[in-house]
């Protein structure tokens, strides 16, 4: 079972005419096969940074980002994308492609460079396309959809790449409630480790198994919802007063944000 390891991992953004920058600095994280993991921190802290040097977009400066015993820094761009899918806030262009064919993208890495696709990718792409509940939507031409409708697609391009680890910057950054709730249920059912940023702590605090805080770079707080998401945590790193209190429904915590006239 393939799991996902961070070790003292720092970054250093270098920009001509600047002094460089130290972004992230001596971060460890891990993420388990079948484990939910979720990133927090404020804007500004680290997470999408963090997050592109898991997926293998920015290369760290120190450290080293690990899936299972190999280096992703040390194996070829294809063998990542083998293994590890993406989904991210922004939206691709799609010059005029279909639903169904920027689904198919995610076929690209297990192809060869003149492969059509076969009846078992058009299958794999159909039944994506039904997990995200947009099975009729496959002929439509993407730049149609909606923001959230789009959210959804790329999460169907990357469940058909067959990934050992899905990696997602704000996955509900798109969507209206009924959808932010189905799309986490379903990813709290995939079969792999999962590591995903979130802004709405609620969200994070209901669906991960397991929370680390990003703050100024650092890791500064890890643990269960319960054990991260406290009233003097939240404080610290957002610099805003909370009420954390049980849910009274299900077995996590609840954060309400206090504000003062």
């Amino acid at each position: 079972m393939t799991s996902l390891n961070i070790e003292a991992l720092g970054w250093t953004l270098h920009e001509r005419g600047r002094p460089p920058r130290s972004l992230l600095h001596s971060v460890e994280l891990n993420v388990a096969h079948g484990e939910f993991v979720g990133l927090i921190g404020p804007n500004g802290s680290g997470k999408s940074s963090l997050l592109r040097c898991a997926y293998r977009s920015t290369e760290p400066t120190v450290g080293r980002v690990r899936l299972g015993d190999d280096d992703i820094w040390q194996r070829p761009a294809r063998w990542c994308a083998q293994r590890i899918a993406v989904v991210l806030q922004e939206f691709p262009e799609e010059f005029g492609l279909s639903v169904g064919d920027v689904v198919a993208m995610g076929r690209t890495p297990h192809k060869g460079l003149f492969d059509s696709d076969t009846a078992e990718d058009r299958q794999q792409v159909a039944q994506a396309l039904a997990q995200v509940g947009l099975a009729a939507q496959g002929g439509q031409t993407f730049a149609t959809l909606s923001g959230g409708e789009k959210q959804r697609v790329l999460l169907a391009r990357a469940l058909v790449q067959a990934p050992e680890l899905l990696i997602l910057d704000e996955p509900t950054n798109h969507l209206d409630p009924r959808y932010q709730l189905e799309l986490l249920k379903h990813l709290r059912g995939l079969d792999l480790g999962i590591i995903a940023s979130f802004h709405d702590l609620n969200l994070a605090a209901a669906f991960c198994d397991r929370l680390y805080v990003i703050d100024g770079g650092r890791i500064v707080a890890s643990g269960t919802p319960q054990q991260v998401l406290t009233s003097s945590l939240l404080k610290q790193v957002f610099d805003v007063e909370a009420l954390v209190d049980p849910h009274p429904l299900h077995p996590y915590p609840r954060i309400t944000w206090i504000t003062r006239p």
